[in-house]
């Protein structure tokens, strides 16, 4: 049944347009509607509202009272709509909107910022968040989508965590130039028996992977420091107070005069993932943070470390 409460949207545009145009003949040409259809529109939607909207004037349409009243609330109605569609256009072409990740604080400062200036030099009017937390929160934040993505060490062995691997860098010896060790090309467990050494905190797979890398040829690691980002372990290493092992990709950013890396054997690799939430689709801002950063990674020298 056809009453006041289901007026067709259509309609009431087309009265708006022939208010403002002051003819049918021009409301019709904006609409790009022809003059006997929009002419057959007002009188229906005359009949079903049950009160006429123009005095007929010699041909000429001249709203009644009533009709001007519903053209003010018709016009801030069709603003509004027309608000919403501009917010569509934005949201659709990135124009707004609030990217949040989490990464490990190393890589928020050594690898993230090039990946930001990118993203954001295609995206300006994206807000970005990037926190850092412990491995297990991060995981936690990711699952329950309180952030966007992230980007996490393989393997994570959980079902509510989807990962796509992004980079794959190998451990390598930070140490000062003025260590007779710096002269090597290369450092194994062998060449590191007696050094003081500089490692990352226990629990971390990697590290488990580098003392069974001493264990294997009998050689027990003299660790004397241990911390827990790569940059206060170079910090260590450049006053000449161990060797630090550590992720070449995160290592790169913080390397100086005075300061230099070798690569390490037996390989200890470290493999980064983009992981967003495996209970709902990636959002659209972080499935474009994903293709820049594999854009990124796939114009590095890291590039050919990459395995999918």
């Amino acid at each position: 049944m056809s009453g006041p409460e289901n007026i067709p949207f259509r309609a009431l545009r087309g009265f708006h347009a022939i208010v403002e145009a002051g003819s049918v003949t021009e409301a019709a040409r904006r609409l790009t509607l022809s003059q006997p259809a929009l002419s057959r529109m007002l009188a229906q939607l005359e009949t079903q509202i049950g009160f006429d909207l123009f005095f007929r004037d010699h041909g000429r349409l001249v709203p009644t009272q009533e009709g001007l009243l519903l053209f003010e609330e018709v016009d801030m109605s069709l603003a509004s709509v027309e608000r919403i569609h501009s917010l569509v256009r934005d949201i659709a072409d990135f124009r707004v909107g609030h990217l949040k990740l989490v990464a490990p604080p190393s890589f928020s400062e050594g690898v993230l910022p090039d990946i930001v200036a990118a993203f954001v030099g295609r995206f300006p009017k994206i807000r970005l968040t990037i926190d850092s937390r412990s491995v297990e929160s991060a995981k936690a934040l990711i699952s329950t989508r309180a952030v966007d993505g992230g980007f996490l060490k393989l393997p994570l062995d959980r079902p509510d965590l989807r990962a796509q691997k992004v980079v794959s860098s190998a451990t390598v010896c930070v140490l000062s130039d003025r260590n007779p060790k710096s002269r090597q090309p290369v450092l194994t467990p062998a060449l590191l028996r007696g050094e003081a050494l500089i490692l990352l905190g226990l629990g971390r797979m990697s590290r488990g992977q580098i003392e069974m890398a001493f264990t294997n040829v009998g050689v027990r690691p003299d660790v004397r420091f241990e911390t827990h980002t790569v940059g206060s372990a170079c910090a260590l290493a450049a006053r000449g107070l161990g060797i630090a092992l550590v992720n070449e990709l995160l290592a790169s950013s913080y390397l100086r005069p005075g300061l230099i890396q070798v690569p390490f054997e037996p390989v200890v690799s470290n493999d980064y993932a983009f992981v967003t939430s495996a209970l709902s689709t990636p959002t659209r801002m972080a499935s474009e943070f994903l293709k820049e950063t594999e854009r990124h990674f796939a114009a590095s020298r890291y590039a050919t470390k990459i395995t999918q």
